[in-house]
């Protein structure tokens, strides 16, 4: 497992580090600069970020909160106070895990664990969403390119699909792809 520690203060760092010992199979890398994060953060291609921001300001974390809305990692961030404003921003930037007042080797191998596993139940859920969007964007064209064929030859609604079945086939197409040309072409021929 590849894991990036970002921390400006190499003490702190040093507790995760510690907390981490224990794993065996594990490459750290630590980051100690803001400048350029995003880019080294793909540069080391980590399994995990480990964020520690100690007590930062609002700006700082909103910075880090775009860092992590950029990333897609699990990220575990370490703060030493909070509140619901900062957990909800937190939350909206993809962390995984937001933890207050509670830097220590101990905790640090419990919290990896759920921050990966909540990043991966959020990707499931994800991917199933995108599943389902594009599902009903390829069934809403297939809709409306039978309207289409409806409309223009008097084809009656089995009939209609039935003949977009039939050229997918014959073309090695989905129906949506012959659905889609077909919305086109009804477009370029000046159709709504």
């Amino acid at each position: 497992m590849r894991i990036a520690i970002v921390d400006e203060s190499a003490a702190r760092a040093s507790v995760i580090q510690e907390g981490l010992a224990s794993l065996d199979d594990c490459e750290i890398f630590v980051v100690t600069e803001r400048r350029g994060l995003v880019a080294r953060i793909g540069e080391i291609a980590p399994d995990i970020v480990l964020m520690d921001l100690g007590n930062p300001s609002r700006d700082v974390l909103e910075e880090y909160f775009a860092v992590s809305r950029a990333l897609a990692r699990p990220i575990a961030m370490f703060v030493d106070q909070s509140d619901d404003d900062a957990i909800a921003a937190s939350i909206d930037a993809g962390v995984s895990a937001y933890v207050v007042d509670g830097l220590s080797a101990n905790r640090i191998k419990p919290l990896i664990d759920v921050a990966v596993r909540r990043f991966n139940a959020f990707a499931r859920l994800q991917s199933d969403l995108d599943e389902a969007r594009g599902r009903l964007a390829e069934r809403e064209a297939i809709d409306k390119a039978k309207r289409i064929l409806m409309d223009s030859r008097g084809l009656t609604e089995p009939k209609a699909y039935a003949e977009m079945r039939k050229a997918a086939m014959d073309q090695g197409k989905k129906i949506a792809e012959i659905a889609d040309a077909i919305i086109t072409a009804h477009k370029l021929m000046g159709g709504k």
